[in-house]
Parts: structure tokens; sequence; C-alpha cells
């Protein structure tokens, strides 16, 4: 999750208790409407403004974002805590409705049971507790306890409800523990998984032996890069063929003849640039995309390739007579790629037939 979300939903979170403590300070209202709480209006308008300036207070925070500098981002401990004293404040002024608003301690610790830990959960819940009693005792200290009976077996509810609801908050808190360990697993998996899965598409789109991309990869490639190609631009393409290969194979064996493949990829690596797409066309018979590519530039770089593979070092102690051959046309806005590799196999056959070793071009010849 992004930060930018994060913050959004920590404001949800607050519009939450706050609408929360909107209800409650109606219901504080109409109990003292209904003559339940022993205070004046003075002390109810002061009260009720200063639980008005803690959520402007809480709102001010989270709208700067000067919450984020606290460990807690939430500010859930310090909102409950908040809760706890207001309640208590609440408390104090009632009279017989007393028991019905100890509820409301059960409900803001509800409001922390997901993310506080146990024992910060645990400690809130003490704080409620020890606030209720330490009320009765000042009520009883000022001689405003009349029904003791009543006080004890509100202090006993109380203490079975946040025992309760301790014990439930620890057993939530542990079942989310599991799922994250287990969501965390399954997603080392899936990362796992995907590794795997593009592993397997290396394989599928390499060839084993020279590195380079194979030939139904590049018929994909170039498909895409043809289908994208804007009007006025062209892509160079080239077939390259290592002369005499067989021959290098029947004298020095296949070992020899692996050896200049994998060397002409080499080679090929140090004259490209990024961006262009070489792959092992079948045999000794390989294929060149250029993308963005217009006949000097073709023509530049394939001769450039045939000459680095001429002098390409010597292949297992041994100075093999290297050479290639290269058919080149271009790739327009409309070309069907299968008629453009037709081209270029062409010119290739016209520079086998007029000596090997040289590049030849398509558009030079009438039956390109």
């Amino acid at each position: 999750m992004t930060e930018k979300n994060l913050q959004a939903l920590l404001l949800k979170r607050y519009a939450l208790a706050a609408g929360t403590y909107l209800l409650v300070l109606g219901l504080a209202w109409l109990a003292w409407l209904a003559g339940l709480a022993r205070v004046s209006l003075s002390c109810a308008v002061v009260a009720s403004a200063l639980v008005l300036a803690s959520q402007a207070v809480l709102l001010a925070l989270f709208t700067s974002g000067a919450n984020r500098r606290y460990a807690d981002p939430s500010l859930t401990e310090a909102q409950v805590l908040l809760a706890i004293a207001l309640v208590t404040m609440l408390l104090a002024g009632l009279q017989s409705a007393r028991g019905l608003f100890m509820v409301l301690y059960v409900i803001l610790l509800l409001f922390g049971m997901f993310h506080l830990s146990r024992w910060v959960f645990i400690r809130c819940a003490l704080v409620a507790f020890g606030s209720f009693c330490a009320l009765l005792w000042a009520l009883a200290w000022f001689g405003r306890l009349s029904d003791w009976p009543q006080a004890l077996l509100q202090v006993s509810v109380l203490l079975v409800a946040l025992v309760w609801l301790c014990l439930y908050a620890s057993y939530v808190q542990a079942c989310r523990q599991r799922m994250r360990q287990r969501r965390y697993a399954l997603q080392a998996h899936q990362d796992t998984l995907r590794g795997m899965m593009r592993q397997l598409e290396d394989l599928v789109a390499t060839d084993e032996l020279t590195g380079l991309f194979n030939r139904r990869h590049f018929l994909r490639l170039a498909s895409q890069e043809l289908a994208a190609l804007r009007p006025g631009r062209s892509h160079g393409l080239a077939l390259i063929d290592l002369d005499h290969f067989k021959r290098i194979n029947d004298v020095h064996g296949h070992a020899a003849g692996d050896q200049v493949l994998q060397a002409f990829a080499q080679v090929a690596a140090t004259c490209l640039r990024d961006g262009d797409v070489l792959a092992r066309y079948g045999g000794e018979e390989f294929v060149l995309l250029l993308l963005e590519c217009d006949v000097d530039r073709l023509s530049l770089c394939c001769e450039r390739l045939r000459l680095a593979y001429q002098n390409a070092a010597p292949i297992a102690g041994r100075a093999l007579p290297l050479s290639l051959c290269a058919g080149m046309t271009l790739l327009n806005v409309g070309d069907d790629l299968d008629e453009a590799l037709q081209r270029a196999d062409k010119a290739l056959y016209r520079a086998k037939r007029n000596g090997r070793n040289q590049c030849a071009a398509a558009w030079t010849h009438a039956d390109a």
C-alpha cells in the first residue's frame, strides 16, 4: 500500500471515530435534558467544547500529515486513551444512567482491537478499568456515591467484560498473525513461481548454444515491432549466413563448429546497440532486426559485423577462416514479415553467388 493510500485509510478511520464521538455527545446531551446528569449547563457546554477541540486537533494531525512522524501513524493508542478520559468524564456527571454508559468502554476498546498489540491492548483495558474504579472512589470520597451495591456490581460487570474482551482480542490477533504468516508464505511462493516462469520463458525464447533469441521468439518480436511501426519510419532486417560452416564441422569437428557459432554471437554483441535484435534463425544462419533504421545505417552495421567476425580471435587455438554473407532489406509500414524475409533471403543468396564474404542489399537488385 502506498503512503498516500495509507494516509487516506487513516483519515477514514479518524472519520469513523469522530462520528462515534458525535453520536455519544448527542446521547450525553439527551441524558442531560432528561435530568440524568448532575452538571450545570455551562459545564456541559465546556465538556462538549473539549470533545470537539480534541477531535479538531486530531483532524489537523491527520490532514497535515504530522501523524506520520510518530511510530504509530494511526495514533490508535493515543485515541483510545483520550476516549477513556472523555468517557470517564462523562460518567462522572451521570447518576442512574452511569451503568448504561459503561458500554462505551467496550466500544472504544473495540476500536483498537485490530491495530494494538496484545500488551498495549491489555494496558488500555487496565487504564479503562482503573479510571472507572478511580471515578467511583472519588465519588465516594466526596459523598456522591449513594448506592454501593450497585457500584460494586458495575465494577464486577466491567471487569468481566474487559477480561473477556482482552481474551477475545488476543485470539483475534493470533488469528491475524497466522493469516499474515500464510500471506507472506503465499507471496514467497508466488515470487518463486514468477521467477520460475521467467526462467521458463527465457529457456523457450533463447538458443541454448549461443544465448541469442531463437527463431520463434524473433518472429514474435519482429511482428510486434512491425505492427507498431509509425509512418515514415523503417526497420532494418538482415539474414546472415556463416560461410563454409559445414566444411568447418567436417574438418575440425562439431565442437569447433559450436565454438564458431558462439564466437559470432560474442562478436555481434560488441557491434550492436541496445534494442537491436539478433537471433539464431537455424543452423549457421542468423537474423538481425535494427529498429528505427535507414539504408545507410543497416549497411554500415552489417559491414562492421562482417569485418569484426572476419578478424575474430582464433578459435580453440586455430586460426579458422571466418567470413559471412548478409542479405539486407528494409521493413516499412504495411510490409508483410514473410515477404521481407524472402527479400532478405534472395539478397543473401546473391551474396553467396557473388563469392561470399560480403553484404548484399535487396533494394539494389531488380528481384528484391
